[in-house]
């Protein structure tokens, strides 16, 4: 059985900390608990009374009769430790506590959290919060929430951070047929995480979708490894908050989080199959499109409307997340003739003009989802006053129940369409207030087809790798900065494809070293003190015999003199010039929640102009590395844009994996890159031009 069961199927719940006074939380915890049909035992703990609503109240926890697998607190924090040890006697197997004062006010609430965290453990107890408002199983009835109302039952398993936020979507969702399994507050997420939350909710019979409302993902790598798992079978919508560095502060200060780069997390959600959102709006409109829609085939929409600005607007929407209209066939056109307005458009967009009644969207409707050319169809509608929003809803289902293909209504406005609402969602067809929702619908729609079709492929390739070797070149410096001359070696016990080069100590030997290379070569400045040595003059390229050698090398030296003056030259590196290819950037920064953060993108001094990058977190697959290159505009110039030369896109995905695998090796790497990397035409490799690399 799983260890966060009892949160949502308890035999009995003790309320610790209930009040008879009604403006009290714990009051109405209570009162949740007795009127939403939950039928174990629900017991008041709190010594000053004998009886709250109709309930025998017990003077502490240990008087409360068995069976009891779940006590709820609501006390203040410093009561908090000695409760739980009681709990832990009594044999609770799981706690919820939804009090405040611990990490999200600062150091000594963080030492409490810490100190209740320990309690939990010793006795195998698992907790929900500190600083939540509790769990709600719609199915049950069990709930251990003070929030105001009850949302239709359905599919769609809620789980948030934020307490607020959950209040919130419930107080949005009434009335309006949107319909949950379970909403999940988790607070300061001390103990249980969205990632137990998924695990449960993966194998719960009643959720069929499971979004999440999330400000920092503690443990990574579990995350990315159980969302993995979960997404195969059921979608997983997220919307993290911390996006900017004005909400990261934000959520730091709220909910004591960690709130890391958030590349890493659109890296971790992208490479697990997780889809994001932006927004609350959007969360619950793909979830509700998830939990009542079959999946689309492909990604090309039609939109049936009765006014033109409507459509403009759902037609941007829908480009913007990856939907294409499609391709209305001639035969669908002349059938739509056959009852539309003769001045209607029957191109996609079909506009069937202001007065369009539901038997004109009922034909368009029917005769749209019929053509082979057609994947998916937003219906949109303007109320008109000749117009009944009630009779078109019903031509929306009436059209759609014929049909496999995902059908999505749009009806503009409030008040004259909360009937019409009632209807959609009644039959399970979901309804947008506005044509700027509907592209981010029909694109979670389209992206979780693809993520369920996705498979992993792996090439046979395997790191060849000198793991001994590497441990020993890291153990022989303590400098926390690597330039390339001292990175290169430790890149190469990983089989990273370098150019040829050697370290020189003075112009002599850079001489007989570019001999034995041959001309042209490269000499470059190798000092610990310039990261990026062409901002230092110190890098002199194309040098053909030992003239140009010595002058190349006397203007480096005077460089490094006026520009670096304090900077220590170890010597002069020596490399080939390379032939002529692409440069791209491969490389790593350590995020402080998922870990080894792989870049990839477009390379050299144009890195940070175009900032064209994408990011995965290590370790990779081959199917991570495939897709990190294939999402970048580099991409389209590897494989020979326009007629030109393909470049060899395995020799990339080749040198990522083994970058990848030496940042998760070794922790202690901070940051390390390669840039540029030169890629050459297909079959022919890759080349390492550059590197440098910064430990922790």
């Amino acid at each position: 059985m799983s260890s966060v069961r009892p949160f949502f199927e308890p035999r009995g719940v003790a309320i610790i900390g209930a009040s008879d006074r009604p403006d009290k939380l714990s009051h109405g915890i209570l009162k949740n608990m007795i009127q939403y049909g939950y039928t174990g035992g629900i017991y008041p703990v709190n010594p000053k009374n004998s009886e709250i609503l109709g309930k025998p109240c017990y003077a502490d926890i240990l008087s409360v009769p068995d069976p009891v697998d779940l006590a709820v607190i609501i006390l203040p924090a410093p009561a908090i430790p000695a409760v739980l040890e009681d709990c832990g006697k009594k044999g609770i197997k799981a706690v919820t506590v939804i009090s405040g004062g611990f990490k999200e006010i600062g150091e000594n609430g963080k030492q409490l959290e810490a100190q209740i965290l320990e309690i939990t453990k010793k006795f195998n107890m698992r907790m929900i919060g500190p600083n939540c408002v509790g769990t709600f199983n719609l199915v049950t009835g069990m709930n251990t929430t003070f929030i105001k109302g009850l949302p239709a039952r359905g599919g769609i398993g809620f789980v948030s951070q934020s307490g607020a936020v959950c209040g919130g979507i419930v107080d949005h969702v009434l009335g309006k047929g949107v319909g949950f399994s379970h909403f999940l507050s988790l607070g300061n997420e001390a103990d249980v995480t969205e990632t137990d939350m998924m695990e449960y909710l993966a194998d719960d019979a009643d959720t069929t979708v499971i979004a999440i409302y999330a400000e920092g993902i503690r443990d990574g790598r579990r995350f990315i490894d159980t969302a993995r798992k979960v997404t195969a079978r059921k979608p997983v919508l997220i919307l993290k908050a911390g996006r900017s560095e004005e909400g990261a502060r934000a959520v730091s200060s709220h909910t004591g989080s960690l709130a890391g780069s958030h590349a890493a997390y659109q890296a971790a959600f992208r490479q697990s199959g997780v889809i994001e959102v932006k927004n609350a709006t959007d969360l619950l409109n793909a979830a509700m499109a998830l939990d009542w829609l079959k999946l689309p085939t492909g990604s090309r929409a039609a939109i049936i409307t009765n006014a033109g600005g409507p459509a403009a607007l759902a037609s941007d929407s829908l480009a913007e997340n990856g939907i294409q209209l499609a391709s209305i066939s001639a035969l669908t056109q002349a059938k739509l003739r056959e009852k539309l307005n003769p001045a209607a458009q029957v191109s996609n967009p079909i506009d069937m003009l202001g007065g369009a009644t539901e038997l004109e969207y009922g034909h368009a409707l029917e005769s749209v989802l019929a053509d082979e050319g057609v994947d998916m169809v937003l219906a949109v509608l303007v109320p008109q006053a000749l117009v009944d929003p009630v009779k078109v809803a019903q031509s929306f289902v009436d059209a759609a129940r014929k049909s496999d293909k995902p059908v999505l209504a749009c009806m503009m406005g409030s008040y004259s369409v909360q009937e019409a609402r009632d209807l959609l969602h009644q039959n399970h067809l979901p309804m947008t207030d506005y044509p700027e929702q509907t592209g981010v619908v029909f694109g979670a729609l389209r992206q979780y087809a693809q993520i369920r079709q996705r498979n992993e492929t792996t090439s046979g390739f395997s790191v060849k790798k000198d793991h001994v070797l590497a441990e020993k070149i890291l153990d022989s410096s303590k400098s926390k900065i690597w330039g390339e001359h001292v990175t290169r070696p430790l890149l190469k016990t990983y089989g990273v494809s370098l150019v040829e080069g050697e370290l020189a100590a003075d112009l002599p030997e850079a001489q007989k070293t570019a001999a034995r290379l041959g001309y042209p070569v490269v000499i470059k400045a190798a000092s610990e003190d310039m990261l990026h040595k062409s901002d230092f003059g110190a890098i002199a390229v194309n040098i053909g015999n030992d003239l140009e050698m010595e002058s190349s090398y006397q203007r480096i030296l005077e460089n490094v003199k006026k520009h670096a003056p304090n900077a220590v030259i170890e010597g002069i590196l020596v490399e080939k010039m390379a032939p002529k290819g692409l440069e791209v950037i491969i490389g790593m920064k350590r995020d402080p929640g998922f870990g080894p953060l792989m870049m990839f993108g477009m390379g050299g001094i144009f890195v940070e102009l175009f900032k064209d990058v994408a990011f995965r977190v290590a370790p990779l697959t081959y199917t991570d590395a495939k897709e990190m290159v294939a999402e970048t505009k580099a991409a389209h110039l590897l494989s020979g844009w326009r007629g030109g030369q393909e470049s060899d896109l395995d020799a990339i995905i080749e040198n990522i994996l083994r970058l990848s695998e030496l940042a998760v090796d070794f922790p202690q790497i901070q940051e390390i890159e390669i840039n540029p990397l030169l890629v050459l035409p297909k079959g022919q490799g890759a080349l390492a031009l550059d590197c440098r690399m910064i430990l922790a």
